[in-house]
């Protein structure tokens, strides 16, 4: 794949594509232990979706205890500073410090749920996932990278399409046949 074009947005030639994120890191770390230069490196996402999981139903309780955690958090946050600040302040400042935290977190996310709840009555987390991933290097490190790589820089097939040594959609699928052999190699076991 050829780059995008000069400058910034150029990001070299694909010497390695691989379908997990993992593999292409692995890729990754082997050319820089190569002492291929990091800034020639790029690892380019193709066949992007967005997937929103959704991770529970909202409700005003929901908000409240959620609100509490985080104001919570943030009571800490200020008390500690406080404290930092004043090495003299009683116990009961910190403590008071921490309500008035988890008392404002609670209204800021009771209200926040109040204006969107009609919108949206669920939580969700959002993530962009590839169906694959290609290293790419600019033309300066090509060769020392597809070294490197040698045999694991094989191309990724697109989904659906049959790899070199898979038979074909005509022949029929291997089916694993069960034999005696393993109640045979329980009974010697037990002798």
């Amino acid at each position: 794949m050829p780059g995008l074009g000069q400058g910034r947005g150029e990001i070299g030639e694909t010497v390695a594509s691989f379908p997990t994120y993992e593999g292409a890191q692995k890729a990754v770390s082997r050319l820089m232990a190569a002492d291929v230069p990091a800034r020639d490196i790029a690892i380019v996402g193709n066949g992007l979706r967005s997937v929103e999981r959704v991770t529970g139903k909202l409700g005003y309780a929901t908000a409240a205890r959620t609100g509490a955690i985080n104001g919570l958090l943030l009571g800490l946050f200020f008390s500690a500073i406080f404290l930092l600040g004043n090495t003299a302040a009683q116990a009961s400042v910190f403590i008071g410090v921490l309500f008035v935290g988890v008392a404002l977190g609670m209204l800021m996310s009771i209200g926040a749920y109040a204006i969107v709840r009609r919108r949206r009555d669920f939580a969700s987390v959002t993530q962009v996932i590839a169906d694959h991933y290609e290293v790419t290097v600019l033309s300066g490190s090509i060769h020392r990278a597809r070294e490197v790589l040698g045999a694991g820089a094989a191309p990724v097939r697109p989904p659906g399409a049959p790899s070199a040594g898979a038979p074909s959609s005509s022949a029929p699928a291997a089916v694993p046949v069960t034999t005696g052999s393993k109640p045979a190699r329980r009974r010697r076991a037990r002798r």
